[in-house]
C-alpha cells in the first residue's frame, strides 16, 4: 500500500466525487448558521441538514465536501487513546434524492481499492441485520465474500436521532492483522479490539419514524456518507495513532522542538494535547470565534488555556501558541486559505489570551496547589465549588482545567456547587442591568388599549402628518378628551415619529389642531410594536377620534440620521481596517453623538483609529448614494447583509445601502446621500466588556462645534504660554528643557546638602558594644533623599549599624542599612527596620544588608529610633 498524506488524500477523494459528477462544496464555517441546536459543526452532514429536511434547496442533487469539525465530549480522553481528537476533517459524499445504495457502495469500493490502492482482502463491510438489499450488493455486485459481511444490530448499524428521517448503515472496516487483535478465533468487525479499524460509514437513509415508532419509507431517500481523514490516513501511512500522520507529526515534532530538550516517555500525553488543541484553536479563530466566557468563545478559551497549561507542564515558560500556529497555517493554508488570509488576527489572538492566562496561571496554580495540599491535611477528597468557581473568576482557570489538575492528583470538584456560584454570579449581573433600567418599562403603558389599536409608520418619507386620535392613557387610564397640562400616552392611526429601536432614540416634536397646541416628548414602542408618543397637552382639548397634525422636530430628527448612518460607515470602516471578525455587539445614536460597541480582543492603536476616521470621512466627502429596500431575510443574507445575528428578524427585512460600500439590516431612520453627514469625529475609544470596545463619535454640527472648543482652547493655552498657537509646542519644549535644567541644579544641590548631612551624622554615631549605631530623625525628607544620605553614610563608615527616620508625604518613611560582617553575627536590615516600623504603625522589610519601612504616625518616629536602639542593644 502506497503512504498518502493526509492532504494528498483529502484532495483526491474532492476529486474523484467531481468526477461522479457532484458539487465541490468547499468546508463550512465551524459556526452554525440558523442552527441553534449546536454550539460547533460536529459531523460531516451538520451543514447540510436544510437540504437533507428540504427546506432549502441545494446548489446540486449530488455534493461532496471536506468539513472541519470540533467535538470536545471526550476531550479527557485526548492524548490516552490513539484516535481521540477534538479537531479532525469529515471527508463525505451525499445525495438529496438522487442515488441510492448502489452508487454508494459502488463508489465507496471504487475509492478505496482504485485510489487508496487498499487491498481487497484487507476489506470487510458491515451492515444492518435485516438490510438484505445491501448484503445482496456487496455480495452479488460488488463480490465480497459473505463471510467477510458482518451483520450487526440497530445499535450498530441504524441511524436515527428521535423521530425523523433514518435509515440502516453499512460502515466499511480495514483489517490492521491478527497482531492487533484479540484471542477471540472469531475476531471480525464489532469486536472490541483494535483488529479492524472502522474508516467509512455509508448511511442509506430510507426511512421516516413517527412518533408511534412506525417506519414508513421516504418518496426520495438520501444518502450521507462519512470518514475520517485523520483515521483513513492513519491507515495509509502505517501508523498506530493519528497523531503520528504526516500533518500531526509536524506539529508534534515542533512542539518538542519548542521544549528544548529530548521528549521523554511522561511528556507524551501533554504533547499531543497540544498538538490537537493548537489546530482547533486555528480553526476556530479563523471562523471567527474569540474567546470568551460563554458558548463556543468559551468552548475555544478552554482548549487554548489547557494547550498553555500542558505547555507549561513541559517547561515551557513564555507564550508559545502563536508561533506554532504558524506550523498549522504552513500546513493546511493552502487547502484551507481563509487561514493564511487570517493569521495575522489569529496570531494576535492567541497573543492576547495566552498572554493574559500567563499573567494569572502562576498565581491560579499556586492558590490551587494551596487548596490540595490543605484538602491533603484535611483527608478531604472534594474541591469545593466556591474555591473552584474563584480560580475560575479571579485567575481565568476554566472549570474543565481545574478537574483535569485535581484528577491528577486522585481528588473530584463539587461541581454542581460550583455551577450554583456561576448562576448567582449571573443573576448578580442580571439584577444590575435591571437597576439601571436595562428591562425598560416594568408593565406595559400600553395595556389599557385594545390589541387592535395599530399605528402606521410613516416617518420613512415625511416628517409631518396628520393622524386620527386612537386613544390616550393618562395615569393607567383611557381617557377621552385631555386638557392643558395633562402628560398623556398618545396614540394615533398614522404617525411619522420614529419610536426608540434599534439603537436610535425616540423623536420629538409638536401634534396641533385648531383646538389645542401639544409636545411630543418621547416616542416609544411597546411590548406589542405599537408606537406611541408620550406627550403634554400645552393649550386647549383633544378628543379621541380627533384629527391632530403631527409635526417631528426636524432639525433634531436630520441629526439623528446623520449619527445613524455614521454608525453603518463606521462599522465597514472598522471591518476593512481592523479586520473583518469585527461585528457590531451595540449601538445608540441620538442628535448630539453616535455609540457604536463592536467586537474585537484590544484597544484600537491611535494609528487604527486615525485610519478608520479617515475611510469614514472619505466615504462622507465621495457623496455616495444611501438607499432602503425591502425584501426576505433568506436574499439579505444571501446579498451579504450584516446584522445584529443575535436579533430576531421577521421574515421581511429593511435593508441599508451605502452604495458600492455597506449593507445592513436596519429599520432606522439615514441620510440619503453620505455628504449631507458633514464630517465625523471620533471622541473616544474603550472597553465596554470583555472583548467589547466602544467608540463614540460626532457628526456634522457637533464637529464643527467640538473645533471650534478646540481652538478656544489652543489660544487660551496659547495666552497662558505667551506665544502664538503655531508656536506652542516649541514653546512647550523650552520650558520643559527650563524645568530640566533646574531640576539638576536642584539635584545638585540635594547631593551637596545630603553630604554635609553625611559628616553630621557620621560624627554624630553612637557606640554600642564596640559597633558604631547612626540613629537620626532627618525631619522633612523624601524616599530618595533618605536613601541618598543612607548610601552617603554607608561609604563613609567601615563598620556599623545605620537607621534613618523621616516624614515624607503625611507618613513615616524607614530605612536601614547593616555592614556585611554585622549581617554573618545575626543582625538583618529587614528585622530592624520592622522593629520602627512597628511602633510608627506600620510594616515594611527588604534584605538583611538594606531594607525600608514606612508607617502612618510621623509623630512616632523619635519613639520608633529609641525601640530601634533598644532592640539593637538587647541584639549585640
Amino acid at each position: 500500500m502506497k503512504p498518502l498524506g493526509a492532504n494528498e488524500i483529502r484532495r483526491m477523494y474532492l476529486e474523484f466525487f467531481k468526477e461522479k459528477d457532484h458539487y465541490v462544496q468547499k468546508s463550512y464555517s465551524l459556526v452554525p448558521q440558523d442552527d441553534k441546536s449546536i454550539l460547533l459543526i460536529n459531523a460531516g452532514m451538520v451543514p447540510l441538514k436544510p437540504y437533507f429536511a428540504g427546506t432549502q434547496t441545494p446548489p446540486k442533487n449530488r455534493m461532496v465536501t471536506c468539513q472541519k469539525c470540533i467535538r470536545t465530549d471526550d476531550i479527557e480522553n485526548v492524548g490516552r487513546t490513539a484516535r481521540h481528537a477534538t479537531f479532525f476533517e469529515m471527508l463525505g459524499n451525499f445525495s438529496f434524492g438522487d442515488y441510492f445504495k448502489k452508487e454508494a457502495i459502488e463508489w465507496a469500493w471504487e475509492f478505496s481499492l482504485n485510489y487508496l490502492g487498499m487491498p481487497e482482502e484487507k476489506l470487510w463491510a458491515s451492515i444492518y441485520e435485516d438490510d438484505d438489499e445491501a448484503f445482496e450488493l456487496w455480495n452479488q455486485h460488488i463480490g465480497l465474500e459473505k463471510e467477510r459481511i458482518v451483520r450487526l444490530g440497530k445499535e450498530d448499524n441504524f441511524w436515527e436521532i428521535g423521530t425523523g428521517p433514518c435509515g440502516p448503515c453499512s460502515e466499511l472496516y480495514f483489517d490492521r492483522g491478527p497482531e492487533y487483535g484479540c484471542d477471540d478465533p472469531d475476531c471480525k468487525p464489532g469486536c472490541d479490539c483494535d483488529r479492524f479499524v472502522e474508516y467509512w460509514n455509508l448511511v442509506f437513509t430510507q426511512f421516516n419514524k413517527d412518533e408511534e415508532g412506525n417506519y414508513t419509507k421516504l418518496p426520495s431517500p438520501n444518502i450521507d456518507t462519512g470518514m475520517g481523514l485523520e483515521r483513513v490516513a492513519a491507515i495509509m501511512q502505517d501508523v498506530k495513532s493519528i497523531y503520528e500522520i504526516d500533518v500531526a507529526k509536524r506539529i508534534y515534532d515542533k512542539v518538542v522542538e519548542m521544549k528544548g530538550t529530548p521528549e521523554t516517555p511522561e511528556e507524551g500525553r501533554s504533547i499531543k494535547i497540544i498538538t490537537d488543541h493548537v489546530r482547533a484553536v486555528t480553526f476556530m479563530i479563523g471562523d471567527g470565534i474569540v474567546p470568551s466566557n460563554e458558548g463556543r468563545g468559551y468552548v475555544l478559551r478552554r482548549l487554548l488555556r489547557r494547550a498553555a497549561r500542558h505547555g507549561n507542564l513541559l517547561g515551557i515558560k513564555k507564550p508559545f501558541l502563536k508561533d506554532l500556529m504558524a506550523t498549522v497555517v504552513d500546513i493546511f493554508g493552502e487547502d484551507y486559505p481563509e487561514l493564511k488570509e487570517k493569521q495575522d488576527y489569529i496570531r494576535k489572538i492567541i497573543s492576547a489570551e495566552e498572554e493574559k492566562f500567563q499573567e494569572t496561571i502562576g498565581q491560579g496554580m499556586e492558590i490551587l496547589r494551596g487548596y490540595i495540599e490543605e484538602m491533603t491535611k484535611k483527608k478531604e477528597r472534594v474541591l469545593s465549588g466556591s474555591d473552584a468557581f474563584r480560580l475560575y473568576d479571579t485567575y481565568g482557570f476554566p472549570l474543565d482545567l481545574t478537574l483535569e489538575i485535581v484528577r491528577e492528583e486522585g481528588l473530584s470538584v463539587d461541581e454542581e456547587a460550583f455551577r450554583t456560584e456561576m448562576e448567582a454570579q449571573r443573576e448578580r449581573a442580571r439584577s444590575s442591568r435591571q437597576k439601571e433600567g436595562s428591562e425598560g418599562w416594568k408593565e406595559n403603558p400600553m395595556r389599557a388599549l385594545d390589541s387592535s389599536v395599530k399605528t402606521l409608520f410613516s416617518g420613512y418619507e415625511k416628517m409631518t402628518e396628520e393622524g386620527r386620535i386612537l386613544g390616550m392613557i393618562k395615569d393607567g387610564s383611557i381617557q377621552k378628551t385631555v386638557e392643558e397640562g395633562d402628560e398623556i400616552y398618545l396614540v394615533t392611526d398614522r404617525t411619522p415619529f420614529y419610536g426608540e429601536s434599534g439603537g436610535q432614540i425616540g423623536d420629538k416634536g409638536q401634534f396641533s389642531h385648531k383646538k389645542g397646541k401639544g409636545e411630543v416628548l418621547d416616542t416609544q414602542i411597546d411590548k406589542n410594536g405599537r408606537t406611541y408618543m408620550i406627550a403634554k397637552v400645552r393649550e386647549g382639548t383633544f378628543s379621541t377620534g380627533d384629527t391632530v397634525e403631527l409635526k417631528v422636530d426636524r432639525k433634531r430628527r436630520f441629526a439623528t440620521m446623520k449619527n445613524h448612518t455614521a454608525t453603518h460607515l463606521l462599522h465597514e470602516a472598522l471591518k476593512t481596517i481592523v479586520g473583518d471578525h469585527v461585528n457590531q455587539a451595540g449601538s445608540f445614536v441620538n442628535p448630539e453623538r453616535l455609540r457604536f460597541d463592536f467586537n474585537h480582543f484590544e484597544g484600537l492603536t491611535p494609528e487604527e483609529i486615525e485610519k478608520v476616521e479617515e475611510r469614514v470621512n472619505e466615504v462622507i466627502f465621495e457623496g455616495r448614494g444611501v438607499s432602503a429596500s425591502f425584501m426576505s431575510l433568506e436574499e439579505a443574507k444571501k446579498k451579504g447583509a450584516a446584522a445584529l445575528f443575535t436579533e430576531k428578524y421577521e421574515d421581511h427585512v429593511r435593508v441599508i445601502a451605502v452604495k458600492d460600500y455597506s449593507l445592513e439590516l436596519c429599520g432606522g431612520c439615514h441620510v440619503s446621500n453620505t455628504s449631507e453627514i458633514g464630517m465625523f469625529k471620533i471622541l473616544h475609544e474603550s472597553s465596554v466588556a470583555s472583548r467589547v470596545r466602544r467608540i463614540e463619535a460626532i457628526t456634522g454640527q457637533g464637529v464643527f462645534h467640538y473645533l471650534k472648543e478646540q481652538e478656544h482652547l489652543l489660544k487660551n493655552v496659547a495666552g497662558t504660554l505667551k506665544a502664538q498657537p503655531q508656536n506652542i509646542l516649541r514653546r512647550i519644549e523650552e520650558l520643559l528643557e527650563e524645568q530640566k535644567q533646574q531640576q539638576k541644579t536642584v539635584e545638585s544641590l540635594k547631593g551637596k546638602l545630603a553630604g554635609d548631612v553625611v559628616g553630621d551624622l557620621v560624627k554624630e554615631a553612637v557606640t554600642i558594644k564596640t559597633v558604631p549605631v547612626i540613629l537620626k530623625n532627618l525631619g522633612e525628607k523624601d524616599m530618595d533623599e533618605i536613601r541618598k544620605i543612607g548610601d552617603g553614610l554607608k561609604d563613609s563608615i567601615e563598620s556599623g549599624i545605620i537607621v534613618l527616620g523621616a516624614k515624607s508625604n503625611g507618613k513615616a518613611s524607614f530605612i536601614a542599612i547593616v555592614t556585611k560582617e554585622l549581617i554573618k553575627k545575626g543582625i538583618k536590615a529587614g528585622d530592624i527596620v520592622k522593629v520602627g516600623a512597628k511602633v510608627a504603625g506600620g510594616g515594611g522589610g527588604g534584605r538583611p544588608e538594606m531594607a525600608q519601612a514606612g508607617g502612618k504616625n510621623p509623630e512616632k518616629i523619635d519613639e520608633a529610633l529609641d525601640a530601634v536602639k533598644a532592640y539593637v542593644e538587647e541584639t549585640l
